[in-house]
């Protein structure tokens, strides 16, 4: 509690004045106010460094309002333009390529495609490897450009060309 003192002399009159050991200071001083100053000092160093670091995440990174690199957001869903490496398997509805351009995949070791029901088991694989191409599925067709069957093969028969020649048994 502050204890508020007035003194008023009248002329010829003489007070004492009151003793400092009633008198406190009020706020921090000495090394405790040293010690205040150097932690706001380090958490502002600390503020500012990371700061930095997330602006350099950013632009290392490739971030962008429409995406991140040369993988960009679109309505209809992730377009990739130019060449990127997985590291791990890639799942996607559908794989396009440009209209000029064609689509290539290379692997190390081997291309595996798989298609999947609705119920997430395989139902037909392709797998293309450094010396044979294989293809698991109870039916395989090649097509030419406007849509007709070129080849086309299932457990019963083999179509080549259309309907000009047909292999059975």
């Amino acid at each position: 509690m502050v204890r508020e003192q007035y003194t008023t002399t009248t002329p010829g009159t003489s007070l004492e004045r009151p003793k400092n050991e009633y008198i406190y200071k009020i706020g921090i001083y000495g090394w405790r106010k040293r010690c205040l100053y150097l932690f706001v000092l380090l958490l502002l160093i600390i503020l500012v460094v990371n700061f930095s670091l997330t602006i350099w995440i950013l632009k290392v990174m490739w971030f962008s309002p429409t995406g991140m690199g040369h993988l960009r957001v679109t309505k209809e869903g992730l377009r990739l333009e130019g060449e990127s490496e997985f590291l791990f398997p890639l799942y996607a509805k559908e794989i396009h390529s440009r209209v000029d351009s064609s689509l290539l995949l290379q692997s190390t070791h081997n291309v595996t495609v798989n298609a999947r029901n609705s119920n997430g088991e395989v139902t037909g694989r392709l797998n293309v490897g450094p010396k044979m191409v294989e293809f698991h599925s109870q039916q395989f067709q090649i097509n030419s450009k406007d849509g007709k069957p070129l080849f086309t093969v299932d457990e019963n028969e083999v179509v080549i060309g259309t309907d000009k020649l047909r292999v059975t048994g």
